[in-house]
């Protein structure tokens, strides 16, 4: 967090924590809010349970901007393309054919006077890989880089060996205390891997910093006011405890994540008497049963998306929508940002609840225009209690020009990942004190009232066929001509530009003559 007066960067000139780069992107192009995500790999609901914090495949950017920035286009290009050099990513292929300006989803989660939607941008790439030279970079922006600290865990080579890897940076406003008279900008790095354990640990369930990361913690940054290693240790049955960490956690900490109550071991990096003589952390987590493991609750809220049809010329996009609360129904927010290849056909929209047809409270459709925009569909559905929604729409595959097509053609389009936002209802309600008393899982996971949290769901991109002309026909064809015109051109030309000349026969030169005179002397006949 930096303490700033205003909510203005310009006049910043001094940099301790909070990395320049950042600092002066944001001070020139005035955003208010920005955030990045860079993912490799889908977040798989069923078998993982509810994401922490989950972002789609690919790349994606949303941006709000300060009221005072007059040409929001313009910004939203310039960032894009700084962005695109500071992470060593693909965003300079963010243009107008794949952003969009949503106007109930992405709300800004820092301070916020007004809410107009003109000053918000949303692109997504579902297209870009996530590599090393993505998070170099990321890791530059901490205080302590990759040297000391937490990160010290971040080995490439590990982390990429993993079957989900997402990286974002978050940058908004907030109220640097209660009374809010007071402005602070928040940078927050995350970073959320799914290691494969099971398949790597010989079908042991059981890790340690040290198999994950082939790396221990051996002291914290320096210039850190708080660095701890919360390991959720929640039993699933009260009775029996089923998990065992070591070496013995600093503390204990309860709090309501998602609406369920966790219990997290807390490793305090600060405290001298965590570190042994060697100067190293190595926590491990042992289960008592095995066969205990293997067992996740289902989310209350997750979604499923496919393509459907036959042929290269329509086809059908469904997504299939889940609430397994018992008793408990709510409105969620679908968001759908289709490419303009894709030509919808929206009087086909079809959405079916439980056999009957859900009608959405609120509807925004915004066609798309051949090569400038995409298609920009949301909708406010309610959700009744234990059901699956379904919703369908129609589309017809457009033809592209020949120059349009990329290297690969034939490996397909895709199209990004639909955007659920709703409040969830909680299991367990939220108490005030639990807000006071763990700030970094309020941040990370705001709950409204208690009673619900905030949920934004990705579902998986599409990627579709489109008519594809055979490009080796070209190949073939300049071979055939070539070789045509080589043959009866030069043919043609050496009829018509060769001259013919008859040689007399000659009389012989100086060996003929020898061989004459020696042949008569022999008695022999002359040649």
């Amino acid at each position: 967090r930096w303490p700033v007066q205003g909510l203005t960067l310009s006049a910043v000139s001094h940099y301790r924590l909070f990395p320049k780069a950042l600092g002066q992107l944001v001070a020139a192009l005035g955003v208010r809010e920005l955030h990045l995500a860079l993912t490799q790999g889908f977040w798989r609901t069923r078998t993982w349970g509810q994401p922490p914090l989950q972002a789609p495949a690919g790349a994606e950017l949303w941006v709000w901007f300060q009221p005072n920035v007059t040409n929001v286009d313009k910004a939203w290009k310039e960032l894009s393309n700084i962005l695109s050099g500071i992470f060593c990513a693909s965003l300079n292929f963010i243009d107008s054919t794949n952003t969009v300006t949503p106007t109930a989803s992405f709300k800004p989660l820092g301070l916020a006077n007004g809410t107009d939607h003109n000053l918000l941008r949303y692109a997504v790439l579902p297209r870009e890989v996530v590599c090393t030279e993505n998070l170099t970079p990321w890791k530059k922006l901490l205080p302590c880089g990759s040297k000391a600290g937490l990160a010290v865990l971040l080995k490439a080579e590990r982390l990429f060996h993993s079957s989900y890897h997402s990286q974002a940076v978050h940058i908004r406003p907030i109220c640097r205390d209660a009374s809010c008279l007071a402005v602070s900008w928040e940078l927050r790095q995350t970073l959320s891997v799914v290691f494969d354990t099971f398949s790597s640990g010989q079908g042991k369930k059981d890790w340690s910093l040290f198999k994950m990361f082939s790396r221990t913690l051996t002291d914290a940054c320096p210039l850190a006011s708080e660095s701890k290693v919360y390991v959720d240790i929640s039993p699933k049955n009260k009775e029996k405890e089923l998990l065992e960490v070591t070496p013995p956690p600093t503390s204990v900490h309860e709090a309501i994540v998602q609406g369920e109550k966790r219990t997290y071991a807390v490793y305090d990096l600060l405290s001298a008497s965590l570190f042994n003589t060697s100067r190293s952390l190595n926590v491990q987590l042992k289960w008592k049963r095995p066969e205990d493991s293997s067992e996740l609750p289902t989310p209350v809220l997750h979604a499923h998306r496919y393509v459907s049809g036959y042929g290269l010329q329509t086809g059908e996009i469904s997504t299939l929508i889940y609430n397994s609360h018992p008793y408990r129904a709510f409105p969620v927010i679908l968001l759908e940002t289709v490419p303009w290849y894709l030509r919808l056909y929206v009087h086909t929209l079809t959405i079916i609840t439980k056999g009957k047809e859900n009608k959405p409270s609120y509807i925004h459709y915004q066609p798309a225009q051949d090569r400038r925009r995409p298609h920009l569909l949301e909708m406010l559905i309610q959700l009744p209690a234990n059901s699956v929604t379904k919703i369908t729409i129609q589309f017809e595959r457009a033809l592209l020009k020949w120059t349009e097509y990329p290297p690969d053609p034939n490996h397909g389009f895709y199209v990004g990942s639909s955007v659920l936002s709703a409040l969830v209802p909680s299991v367990i309600a939220m108490k005030d004190v639990d807000v006071e008393q763990s700030p970094l899982f309020t941040s990370l996971f705001p709950s409204s009232d208690g009673s619900s949290y905030f949920v934004r769901l990705y579902t998986e991109p599409l990627l579709v066929n489109l008519p594809t002309p055979d490009f080796s026909m070209p190949y073939n064809v300049i071979c055939l001509t070539c070789t045509v015109v080589a043959v009866c051109y030069g043919s043609f030309y050496n009829l018509l530009t060769r001259t013919f000349h008859v040689e007399e026969p000659s009389r012989g030169g100086l060996a003929k003559r020898l061989a004459n005179i020696i042949r008569k002397f022999r008695g022999v006949p002359l040649l």
